[in-house]
């Protein structure tokens, strides 16, 4: 696999996991969802580790994608979700395969974020929607943020929303900013 960047962490903290983190906004990743041009049939989760944003989505096949054995054992064992061990930045899936990805609180931890971008993108059908929920680092809670995952030792880096924008255009993607504040989402559509 890749630098594992933050992978340890989460292989470490993995049975606390759940106990501590708020569940995915449900809302929010539907409404990232809506802007897809295709029905959603098959969803890849993208550095989903415990299934925690795959149990906030009803309807499709899901697949959750992570580095993180520890979360993937999680996913599996609690939530009865299909798990795959990934490079974010190589995925094992056909081009055009899937009608959404999604990235949630996950992208400021893998190493190599434009390469997961591009790789989002190249796995997507025409139409597919790729909708990533992020911290922005501008906000007070978002500062916060960036200053206590990078005092615990991890390799954080955060995009703002016009950032990640400008990212999704980058890889072919039809970017659009969905909502904003210290949790945000943005979606990129599949031209």
């Amino acid at each position: 696999m890749y630098g594992l960047g933050d992978v340890d962490f989460f292989d470490r903290i993995a049975p606390l996991y759940d106990l501590v983190m708020p569940s995915a906004d449900g809302a929010a990743l539907a409404a990232g969802l809506d802007h897809a041009a295709r029905p959603i049939e098959r969803l890849i989760d993208v550095g989903g580790g415990s299934g925690r944003a795959a149990a906030a989505l009803i309807g499709p096949e899901i697949t959750v994608a992570d580095a993180s054995l520890g979360m993937l054992s999680r996913a599996r064992r609690v939530r009865g979700l299909d798990g795959v061990a990934v490079d974010a930045g190589r995925l094992p899936f056909r081009d055009g395969s899937v009608d959404a990805v999604t990235v949630v609180d996950a992208l400021h931890h893998l190493p190599d974020r434009e390469a997961a971008l591009a790789e989002a993108a190249r796995v997507l059908a025409p139409g597919g929607a790729l909708v990533v929920r992020e911290f922005d680092p501008e906000t007070l809670l978002g500062r916060v943020l960036v200053a206590g995952e990078h005092a615990i030792g991890m390799g954080s880096r955060f995009y703002t929303p016009a950032a990640l924008a400008d990212a999704m255009d980058a890889v072919d993607l039809d970017p659009r900013i969905v909502d904003r504040g210290f949790g945000y989402t943005v979606v990129g559509v599949r031209r």
